[in-house]
């Protein structure tokens, strides 16, 4: 039963707020990977939202009709749930191999939402983000994780590999900088590895 607005007791506390973190190991990401690897479902939701700065309600929005026919290198095209405006992603290896894997997992329509519940409707954020814990917690991961994790994970990685944070900020349709390095707690990290220096 839900609760009625303003009275959920699991609400942070006015001012404060709960973020949650990216999967910063490799092997952490394979586990959960491996761990999914008979729900195609699970797998393709884990897979396209690490390799992509689409938020969960966008990867939630995506219908069928859109991926059927992507190839490697395409791009899929979401409309961004905060700014309305479209947002285009070019597609690797393994988000297109997850999505056929799905696609041919079940009968679907050109309509039909990709990532169904068990009663063939649309997922909702909060399954995602209890799906997320669950996966993390699975393989005794510690922090806090959510929804938001997947969409970090890309964030995390690309950073690691070089990526520049005005191309991440794009990417993630963030207004500044500052906002991006907060969003995957980059400042904090950095600040940290100044003082690790021993003299």
């Amino acid at each position: 039963m839900g609760f009625q607005k303003g009275e959920n007791p699991h609400r942070p506390a006015p001012g404060s707020s709960i973020k949650v973190q990216p999967i910063r190991l490799k092997k952490d990401i394979e586990t959960i990977k491996n761990n999914l690897a008979d729900n195609p479902r699970d797998y393709c939701l884990f897979v396209l939202g690490i390799n992509t700065a689409f938020r969960a309600n966008e990867l939630l929005s995506i219908r069928v009709g859109q991926v059927r026919d992507l190839k490697v290198g395409d791009v899929l095209d979401v409309r961004q749930s905060k700014t309305k405006a479209y947002r285009q992603v070019t597609l690797n290896r393994k988000a297109v191999e997850a999505i056929q894997t799905l696609l041919r997992s079940r009968s679907f329509e050109g309509e039909d939402f990709l990532f169904f519940s068990r009663w063939g409707e649309r997922l909702g954020v909060p399954e995602v983000s209890r799906k997320v814990k669950g996966w993390c917690q699975d393989i005794r991961l510690e922090g806090n994780y959510g929804s938001h994790s997947l969409r970090k994970t890309w964030g995390f990685w690309q950073y690691k590999r070089g990526t520049p944070i005005p191309l991440l900020m794009e990417a993630f349709g963030h207004q500044t900088q500052r906002q991006t390095m907060a969003y995957l707690g980059i400042q904090a990290m950095e600040v940290a590895q100044i003082f690790e220096m021993e003299l």
